[in-house]
């Protein structure tokens, strides 16, 4: 059967232009694969075309506003999830106007097609008095347990995502002055993160229990599971919450139920942003291409604030929202293309 143009370029977007030239993390890539493999399907079901015959002219704001619509009506999509399968066929749309500068007036219109609103979701995060409640369930004299204390520590010092947790190798920590870890972060961008002094006696000892003081295994990964391989996402956010469950127990108030390592992620910003650490500093650290997306722990830190001087003064003052609170086969191809 005749390959047509859509799954050449479609082909080439995935295993060259997103890996390479965009530098596109694997969990990217699966978003982006995914959406499109909705498209197929809604192609198929309502246009009646199969993912076979698609050509490029098919590829027009009629078919892409067609199918979002079918998004919200047949799979009851939300508008955030609807919102981030039109980013992965607009990012296709950036690639192939400058392969068909013919078709540029309808990969225009597809660009201009809006976002839908959404609800700004509550940054949730833990107080100092549960992290520390969390450590406490940890037996940091089995080897075991070390790790996972270093695992703690290490997101909680730092506010690195757990893709960059389970990517650091033994060669990546510098234990000299100043101490940093060399992370690796979204498109592979790397940066350097300071590692508190107080943490190091407690990684150097991890380091020397585990034998990675050797250089011979400074290539290695620094956190591996019980089968001897590195972490994966689900496996770090078990570890949390196996120890989120014993400390739940001694006190529910302090423990969220949804506790993972993007928790800790919050966690880390807002106390940083309480503590008044400059935003463009809690930029570089959490690894943010903007400060625009670290502002959101700075708003919610300004809400919280709001809310204790509400409470202080109820009797004197009115309720008021402040303003700035409300101003906010192919398919199978790609079914199976980048599984790990």
């Amino acid at each position: 059967m005749k390959t047509t143009d859509f799954a050449v370029y479609l082909n080439k977007y995935f295993t060259q232009y997103m890996p390479n030239e965009r530098g596109n993390s694997p969990q990217s890539i699966d978003s982006y694969r995914y959406a499109f493999i909705l498209y197929l399907e809604y192609m198929e079901s309502v246009r009646k075309i199969s993912a076979e015959r698609i050509v490029l002219s098919d590829f027009t704001r009629e078919t892409v506003t067609g199918y979002l619509n079918w998004l919200g009506a047949s799979r009851k999509s939300s508008p955030s999830t609807r919102n981030q399968r039109l980013a992965a066929l607009k990012g296709f749309v950036h690639y192939l106007k400058y392969e068909f500068p013919d078709y540029l007036d309808e990969y225009q219109r597809i660009l201009g097609i809006p976002l839908k609103k959404t609800l700004r979701k509550e940054i949730s995060y833990m107080k100092t008095d549960g992290v520390n409640l969390l450590v406490e369930q940890i037996d940091v004299a089995r080897t075991n347990g070390l790790r996972d204390y270093v695992i703690l520590l290490i997101l909680y010092t730092t506010g690195i995502r757990v893709t960059e947790l389970i990517n650091i190798k033994v060669k990546d920590i510098s234990l000299t002055q100043p101490y940093t870890i060399r992370i690796h972060g979204k498109g592979n961008k790397g940066r350097y993160v300071p590692l508190m002094r107080t943490a190091v006696p407690h990684i150097k000892r991890y380091l020397e229990t585990m034998g990675y003081d050797n250089e011979a295994r400074y290539e290695e990964t620094l956190f591996n599971n019980h089968m001897k391989t590195p972490f994966t996402r689900q496996g770090i956010n078990y570890v949390l919450k196996k120890y989120g469950i014993k400390a739940k127990k001694i006190n529910s108030d302090l423990i969220p139920d949804d506790l993972s390592a993007h928790k800790m992620r919050h966690t880390t910003a807002m106390e940083l942003v309480t503590s008044g650490v400059d935003l463009m500093y809690i930029r570089d650290l959490l690894g943010h291409s903007s400060v625009v997306t670290t502002e959101i722990y700075a708003r919610t830190d300004a809400k919280l604030k709001r809310k204790a001087i509400e409470a202080a003064s109820k009797e004197i003052v009115p309720p008021e929202d402040a303003q700035w609170d409300n101003n906010n086969d192919l398919k199978t191809w790609l079914k199976n293309f980048n599984k790990r």
